[in-house]
């Protein structure tokens, strides 16, 4: 049986998340403690007991989703499971970075500052409200590519496919005006349901290209390993194992399609039969269900769930 280790992105983070996990294993702790050091803050005062609010703020989603996976997977590997455990790991967005970091491929003091530097980037790319996002659910990665190009065409402004999460669930990104119009084109085109989503910037659409520059700047100064086990690249949907391909692709990630539905599926004809969700929150699980029907799934975020994972290996 080949598994998969997959890292959430954003929208899992909620306030206490890997609080047990710090209780109970005195390596989940240092986690936190690291990221806290690497940051100059206590971001993990702010995880376990501050505002939801504070904490859905883009530059502090995206470290502290990535602590808490860390978190998780040092718990795992107190139990006797690496990440060796696993062919291939796999991010959604931020969750790549998570999903480098447990391979070893990068540091996790950097990873902790270079989401810091990627969530204020991606926040200060373009102007609160000038940007938006949308879920279209019932409609084909195909359909709502071909809804996006043409609701670009008919505002003159930026709207383009962001998310492919799954067969029945694409995201769009671009300026507000145009994301509009295409919901309201989706709607006509029978989507079952088309959304507005509660973010505070367009993620993954060419108006992040300040961001993705920023974030060129900051990981051309960071050392990148070879990961112990291959990433499945968001921008490509297949495993990258050469850290120049890898730091290239971050940047591109910036800009670029998260390949989610494509990445799963490419796992799953590579003989992957159980995915591991590590961190907060089982929305890839859900996901990964509708993508490869026959893939077993598990949640490991909790320290029950931790010991749960690691007997089933044994």
């Amino acid at each position: 049986m080949a598994r998969a280790f997959v890292f959430p992105g954003q929208g899992a983070q909620t306030i206490g998340m890997g609080k047990e996990l710090a209780e109970a294993y005195p390596e989940a702790k240092a986690v936190f403690d690291e990221v806290d050091e690497a940051l100059g803050e206590k971001l993990s005062a702010l995880i376990w007991e501050g505002e939801q609010e504070t904490l859905t703020l883009t530059q502090n989603a995206q470290p502290a989703l990535m602590a808490t996976s860390i978190a998780a997977m040092r718990a795992l590997q107190a139990e006797g499971v690496g990440v060796d455990a696993a062919a291939y790991v796999a991010g959604h967005s931020l969750g790549e970075y998570s999903a480098l970091c447990a391979a070893g491929a990068l540091s996790l003091s950097d990873t902790a500052k270079l989401l810091r530097t990627r969530g204020q980037a991606m926040q200060e790319a373009v102007p609160v409200g000038v940007g938006a996002m949308a879920a279209l659910l019932g409609l084909d990665f195909k359909t709502v590519s071909d809804l996006a190009h043409r609701a670009a065409h008919d505002t003159g402004k930026v709207c383009q496919a962001a998310n492919d999460n799954d067969p029945a669930q694409v995201v769009i990104s671009g300026h507000a005006e145009a994301v509009q119009h295409a919901v309201e084109l989706a709607r006509e085109a029978g989507a079952k349901r088309a959304v507005m989503l509660p973010v505070s910037a367009p993620f993954h659409c060419e108006l992040m290209e300040p961001a993705a520059r920023v974030m060129a700047e900051a990981l051309s100064h960071v050392s990148i390993n070879d990961p112990k086990v291959p990433l499945v690249a968001n921008v490509v949907a297949h495993d990258v194992t050469d850290p120049a391909s890898i730091r290239s692709l971050l940047v591109e990630q910036v800009t670029g399609s998260v390949r989610w539905r494509e990445s799963v599926s490419w796992m799953a004809d590579h003989g992957v039969t159980e995915f591991w969700e590590i961190g907060a929150g089982k929305a890839l699980s859900g996901m990964i269900r509708r993508i490869a029907k026959e893939a077993g799934s598990r949640q490991v975020g909790t320290p029950d769930e931790v010991k749960a994972a690691a007997d089933a290996t044994k």
